[in-house]
């Protein structure tokens, strides 16, 4: 975002200056309006939300799939070795609160169909979430460059109110021009990419939550841990893979030096 106002930036320097961008009314007028219509579309308890949200965006989070994986099968080894009662004191040490909620489920001899009914309610709940700050981010962009003409077309009814003074409708047009850059600026280079930035990582999350229900059910059922790890491994990109092989290979060797 920072190297996009940069480049735009300069780009205003090398055949003009920054003051000749900046109008106060047509930042009313954009910013106002924006503001004004988003809460108008949504309620107070959606956009109180929102700050969060947008801080979310900015935020880096690594989703660590192999670390899953592992305390899937780990899991899995314990409810093979001991049975499933054993896993109950397994979950008090895991730290992700779906996982552990499965595992207290099959723990508690929850029918699987039932399993997975929560949990996926559970999956559609957090995907709900996850869309209103998306959809509330993606109704500022398309509001940024209505509020943006709207500001243009003032300027130049303003305008064409001054015709007889020549020396004003430079000026005047310039104004109104303005207003459309910052509707455009607004929706291009920070709503609409910090919408699609938390759809990116809200998709992240959720495939995440999903290899992990695969995972609980397929320890429910008692499977081998080899075939769940071959189950688990389809929701892995061939990158992440790749990432595993190598982080076990190099596992592998510590043990042979050791």
């Amino acid at each position: 975002m920072l190297f996009g106002l940069v480049c735009i930036v300069i780009s205003i320097l090398l055949d003009g200056s920054v003051l000749g961008f900046v109008d106060v009314a047509s930042m009313f007028i954009v910013f106002g309006g924006v503001i004004a219509s988003t809460i108008i579309s949504y309620p107070l308890s959606v956009l109180k939300g929102l700050v969060k949200v947008i801080g979310n965006a900015f935020k880096t989070k690594k989703t660590d799939f192999h670390a899953d994986v592992e305390n899937i099968l780990r899991i899995a080894n314990i409810a093979r070795r001991e049975g499933i009662l054993a896993l109950e004191e397994s979950a008090g040490n895991l730290e992700d609160p779906f996982l552990k909620k499965g595992i207290m489920l099959i723990v508690d001899g929850s029918d699987p169909e039932l399993v997975r009914s929560i949990l996926e309610t559970e999956l559609a709940f957090i995907k709900e979430r996850h869309s209103q700050g998306q959809a509330v981010l993606l109704s500022m962009s398309s509001y940024s460059p209505a509020y943006g003409m709207i500001g243009t077309l003032i300027g130049l009814i303003n305008m064409l109110k001054k015709l007889d003074d020549p020396s004003n409708i430079g000026p005047s047009m310039a104004v109104a021009l303005v207003t459309t850059f910052y509707g455009v600026i607004l929706a291009n280079l920070i709503f609409t990419p910090l919408a699609k930035k938390l759809a990116a990582m809200g998709n992240e999350e959720y495939l995440r939550k999903e290899l992990v229900l695969e995972g609980i059910l397929s320890v429910q059922d008692g499977e081998n841990p080899r075939i769940i790890r071959d189950k688990l491994n389809a929701f892995l990109s061939k990158a992440q893979m790749e990432g595993r092989n190598a982080k076990e290979k190099e596992q592998a060797e510590n043990a042979n030096t050791e």
